[in-house]
């Protein structure tokens, strides 16, 4: 062996002893795990209030963890595998009073493995102002009231004074200004109020309508308005409370109500220490829903002129009131329209969506409605409005019910009905019915309906005429599907007819199927109008089918090729000479096993055979283990030779022949060493005479 191979040699060896060292070491390292560790806090940072997400890691599998705050307990829980997901809100409920600005510890613990990792949340200072008192809408402030400003503050510097500049913006963009002072607790929060105008300097008012803008160190984070009325708008019936500051003493003014141009009511009034306060005047009980426009002009001389004119809109809004629509048997119906009319005069309209309502705006009032479809009235109904409202009116409209059956009341699926003059065609279900909904009736409309019943691509087979349809919830109509005849003739392969074969129609779109069986080859079965798949069996085989639309009456001729076949089964040995006397078994599958035996000739012979895929099993000598099992399609008469070379037929005896050939080899043997001798013999005397 050379010097290079050797070396190649070690270097390989030393090469596998590292390898099996690393894995061996490798097997006996502990499993890795998962570390106790806060993946994310999401978000890092926020106000008070804020939902917070932790996602982490813990080392025990399924495990028990505590997330806590500042070292407070907020959140515990056992871990998914190793993994923890958990939420919690930056509250006093949740983290105690620890809610004051700066970065907090959020903490998450493995109990088991008594591990820990922190990550900080950074609570941020909040500043919010509230106006007060808060008014619900449609309530508003009037000029000459006061506001309080009320700041509050969330997460800022624990025990300490801040102070904030508040200022307010009039609509005549001057602006007001003051300190506002507030101290926190030891959380970080806390709140002070002050007074608008009062606590104000420089003659700050609310004397002006429109809106007021409030700032707190220049940033805007309130709003309040000041109207004339004390209220955005008003139903019928409501009185109207109009206040007005910024006048003279004893000055006179007119304060008109319009409506779209129109002046529907003037008032003079005299203000008394400067303030015009007039509420002598109620929305008028025939008040037109929409916006009104209040207006205060000064009538003395010397006039006041305000740099924001006193002129302001208030609306007479109507209620909800919701109409749902349905037919006398409860259902939503679509495209009913609603026609509303007060004191005979039209007030509003409405048309009724996918599921029958009617969105109305409505004043207090008696009203009468009517509903019309397709511009027939299908109903009147009377409203009493002093509120919102909701009701259900039932219109004079029916549903048609169609049933559709043979004569012996089988239902008939599928089949479709067009329905004049509505134009609409139907489809009854698998139990043989349809219905047409919400139909005018007689005594709205005396229409005349024509039901067109078809199957099959409008293969047409009833009309149906319906006069004076009833104003009822449901009106039910039966239509008969005609049933006509099927004769059908059933032959056999020789063309000669099949007895007692069993003939079945079923119909392509399902139902029962119709049966019967074959007398001299004929059955006439009575079937609904329709398309079948026909069907010949003979003892449970399916010998043929076909198909044949049955629209009026038919005859139908059906040869089954595989009935009535001649099968002969020719067995055969080694050398192609009949075998005799074997018993031949044939099996179709569902049939009963056909037996026989061959004759002299090798061939049994199978009559009236039905064909298709056939086992066929021969038996020799009355064994009970058969010699040959094959199968073969047979679909004509037919000769099937089978050849069993195993055998060899002698003097009327079946020899295997493995053990003809052994004795044809022995025989030789014995000839041959017969012949050796002989020769040898016969040389051994001619040396001996020789000598």
């Amino acid at each position: 062996m050379t010097k290079p191979l050797l070396t190649k040699i070690k270097l390989l060896t030393i090469l596998m002893l590292i390898l099996t060292f690393t894995v061996v070491s490798l097997s006996f390292l502990p499993k890795a795990k998962a570390e106790t560790e806060i993946i994310s806090l999401t978000p890092s940072s926020g106000y008070v209030g804020t939902t917070v997400q932790l996602i982490g890691n813990i080392s025990s599998e399924g495990g028990q963890y505590i997330v806590q705050f500042d070292e407070i307990d907020i959140a515990s829980g056992n871990a998914t595998g190793y993994e923890v997901t958990e939420t919690f809100n930056v509250t006093s409920t949740f983290v105690g009073d620890n809610t004051f600005a700066g970065d907090h510890n959020v903490t998450l613990i493995d109990v088991k493995a008594e591990e820990n990792d922190t990550a900080t949340f950074t609570v941020l200072t909040s500043y919010s102002l509230e106006i007060l008192p808060k008014l619900e809408p449609p309530a508003q402030r009037q000029e000459g009231d006061n506001v309080t400003i009320l700041l509050n503050v969330t997460g800022g510097e624990p025990s300490k004074t801040l102070v904030a500049n508040i200022t307010v913006q009039a609509p005549t963009n001057a602006s007001y200004t003051n300190l506002l002072n507030v101290t926190t607790l030891n959380t970080g929060s806390g709140s002070a109020n002050i007074t608008y105008p009062e606590s104000f300097s420089t003659s700050p008012n609310t004397n002006f309508t429109g809106g007021y803008k409030v700032f707190r160190n220049e940033t805007l984070t309130g709003a309040f308005t000041i109207g004339l009325t004390n209220a955005s708008e008003y139903h019928r019936f409501q009185c109207v409370n109009v206040k007005a500051v910024g006048y003279k003493q004893n000055e006179n003014v007119t304060i008109t109500i319009s409506f779209e141009e129109a002046t529907i009511h003037s008032k003079n009034v005299t203000a008394e220490m400067g303030v015009i306060h007039y509420a002598n005047w109620t929305i008028p009980s025939n008040a037109s829903i929409g916006t009104y426009t209040l207006n205060i002009t000064s009538i003395s001389p010397n006039a006041t002129i305000k740099e924001v004119p006193d002129t302001q809109d208030f609306t007479v809004p109507g209620f909800d009131v919701n109409v749902t629509t349905r037919n006398l048997a409860g259902e939503f119906v679509q495209d009913i329209t609603v026609l509303v009319k007060e004191d005979g005069e039209l007030v509003d309209n409405k048309t009724s969506g996918a599921k029958g309502l009617v969105g109305l705006k409505l004043e207090v009032a008696n009203y009468s409605c009517e509903a019309k479809y397709k511009d027939e009235k299908v109903g009147v109904f009377s409203l009493n409005v002093t509120g919102e409202l909701s009701l259900d009116f039932n219109c004079s409209l029916t549903n048609l019910r169609i049933f559709v059956k043979d004569k012996v009341g089988h239902n008939i699926p599928e089949v479709k009905l067009y329905l004049v003059p509505e134009n609409e065609t139907l489809t009854t279900d698998i139990d043989g019915t349809a219905v047409a909904h919400s139909l005018l009736p007689f005594n709205v409309k005396n229409i005349t309906y024509v039901l067109n019943a078809s199957r099959y691509d409008d293969k047409h087979f009833n009309t149906t005429i319906i006069t004076q349809l009833p104003a009822k919830p449901w009106v039910n109509r039966t239509v008969i599907c005609p049933t006509l005849k099927l004769h059908v003739n059933v032959t056999d392969a020789k063309n000669q007819p099949i007895q007692n074969a069993t003939v079945q129609a079923r119909e392509f779109m399902g139902g029962l199927p119709y049966e019967g069986n074959t007398v001299d080859g004929n059955v006439t079965l009575n079937c609904v109008f329709g398309k079948y798949n026909v069907r010949v069996y003979a003892n449970g085989i399916k010998l043929n089918e076909t198909t044949i639309d049955l629209f009026e009456n038919q005859s139908l001729l059906i040869n089954c090729t595989y009935y009535g076949l001649k099968v002969y089964v020719t067995v055969v040995d080694y050398f192609g000479q009949p075998i005799p006397n074997a018993n031949v078994t044939l099996q179709c599958e569902g049939l009963p096993l056909r037996s026989n035996r061959t004759e002299y000739n090798g061939v049994a012979t199978f009559s009236d055979f039905i064909g298709g895929s056939v086992q066929i099993t021969i038996y020799l000598n009355d064994q009970t283990q058969p010699c040959v099992k094959t199968t073969s399609s047979v679909d004509s008469s037919t000769t099937i030779r089978i050849k069993i070379g195993r055998y060899v037929l002698i003097a009327g005896i079946l020899v295997e022949t493995s053990q003809l050939a052994t004795a044809l080899i022995i025989a030789a043997a014995i000839i041959l060493i017969l012949s050796i001798e002989v020769y040898r013999r016969k040389h051994l005397k001619k040396k001996k005479s020789s000598s």
